[in-house]
């Protein structure tokens, strides 16, 4: 009977702690997407910010070329 009794209590602690796991994983799964969104959408700031910088680089080399090219004249 003690051994009855000690495998229900075993058997009821283990099903639970499955049970709590799973549902930690899924706040998990949803911290990560979060996570995942916010750091996508810096990434796309920096994305947008890096294309406009790039496209005044451009432009100052173009002006730099011209004014190079009226000198040379």
């Amino acid at each position: 009977m003690k051994k009855l009794a000690l495998s229900t209590l075993f058997v009821l602690a283990l099903s639970l702690s499955f049970t709590s796991c799973r549902d930690t994983k899924k706040d998990s799964v949803d911290d990560a997407v979060e996570a995942t969104e916010g750091a996508m959408e810096e990434a796309g700031k920096a994305m947008d910010e890096a294309v406009e910088a790039s496209g005044d680089a451009v432009e100052k080399a173009g002006e730099a070329i011209k004014k190079t090219g009226e000198a040379v004249k």
